[in-house]
């Protein structure tokens, strides 16, 4: 038989070993659990799938690493997350336009990154086509991290831990402009915003629904905005002038297409998160959405390219304006914008 001793310790091992198991679980973190693309049940199919870039915990952590990795730039100071900070929703808080190596201010203001993989082009006139060569820009912008990519190359395989963790995302330590591209977009196309106020209650989750406020400036939006702002993505993609006098000579489209019509025209951004991506329009002039939204009710400069829409602007009143902001505060998605799985540490 067992004597009292014997069954105290076996129980105390037993106790022991559930408290450890326990423990172990609830400090997973997020980098062990499978990373995976959602698409939320409110929005449409992707452009962007994983079929040719397979999407794995190793490959998304390399893709972080190097988007938070400051070393790739010249001056060995500037990242992809400099200008893209996750507390912003990926966008530059405060700042107009984005600010590259030796402290140059470029023309246009960083857009926020999430949603990426439902985009056909990007930047502010659609100048790439394809998500995986979106990084190279900021690679080789003279006003962003002003190198290029042999010498990333270079950098990365003489330095540690990369070509350890290139193995570990490809199979193999070989490091190339195609598995850095592949590895950056693996990190960015999970970066998918689509669990706000508004998306909640759309989908009629936990018994979520607007404000008497939020509501009206819902039905507001939709009467005003929404023809541009498409729901549930809150943009429809096309590039529009808007009646901004431009100031910075900037001739938007028009320098990609050559089309005069294109001249002085910009993609509609979205408005999720809009209350933390300021400042607002291409060149950062608006730092408010109060400015934003009086642009609208009294700003609208008449030009050959405006959008027919606005030829009389969007009349707002005092209390329109304020309905408006309140359901736009609905865009917010706090759990991607505080996700420690998208965090440089």
């Amino acid at each position: 038989m067992l004597n009292k001793l014997t069954v105290f310790a076996m129980l105390f091992l037993s106790i022991a070993l559930m408290y450890a198991c326990s423990k172990n679980e609830d400090e997973i973190t997020p980098e062990e659990k499978k990373i995976s693309f959602t698409v939320p049940s409110n929005f449409p199919a992707p452009t962007y799938n994983f079929e040719d870039n397979e999407l794995t915990n190793d490959g998304f952590a390399l893709g972080k690493k190097l988007f938070y990795e400051a070393r790739l730039s010249a001056d060995k100071s500037v990242s992809c997350g400099s200008c893209h900070q996750q507390f912003a929703a990926f966008a530059n808080l405060d700042h107009k336009v984005s600010h590259g190596v030796d402290n140059c201010q470029g023309k246009r203001n960083a857009p926020p990154l999430f949603n990426l993989a439902w985009q056909k082009a990007f930047f502010w006139d659609g100048g790439v086509k394809n998500l995986e060569t979106s990084p190279l820009n900021a690679f080789t912008d003279a006003c962003e991290m002003k190198t290029d990519l042999e010498t990333v190359v270079s950098l990365l395989k003489n330095t540690a831990p990369y070509p350890e963790l290139f193995k570990k995302a490809f199979g193999t330590p070989e490091i190339n402009s195609q598995k850095i591209l592949k590895s950056i977009t693996q990190f960015m196309g999970v970066l998918v915003s689509g669990n706000s106020k508004y998306d909640q209650v759309i989908r009629k989750q936990n018994g979520f629904s607007f404000t008497s406020t939020e509501l009206a400036g819902y039905n507001l939006f939709k009467e005003k905005c929404a023809t541009c702002h498409t729901e549930p993505l809150f943009t429809d993609f096309s590039y529009r002038s808007n009646g901004l006098d431009l100031v910075s000579n900037d001739e938007g489209r028009s320098h990609i297409t050559g089309v005069k019509t294109d001249f002085g025209t910009f993609r509609i951004p979205t408005l999720r998160n809009i209350e933390y991506t300021g400042p607002y329009m291409h060149d950062g002039r608006f730092y408010s959405l109060d400015e934003v939204l009086e642009h609208y009710n009294s700003g609208v400069k008449a030009s050959a390219n405006l959008d027919p829409r606005l030829k009389n602007g969007i009349p707002l009143s005092s209390t329109e304006k304020e309905q408006i902001k309140s359901f736009l505060k609905t865009l917010t998605d706090n759990e991607f914008i505080k996700n420690k799985l998208f965090s440089e540490s």
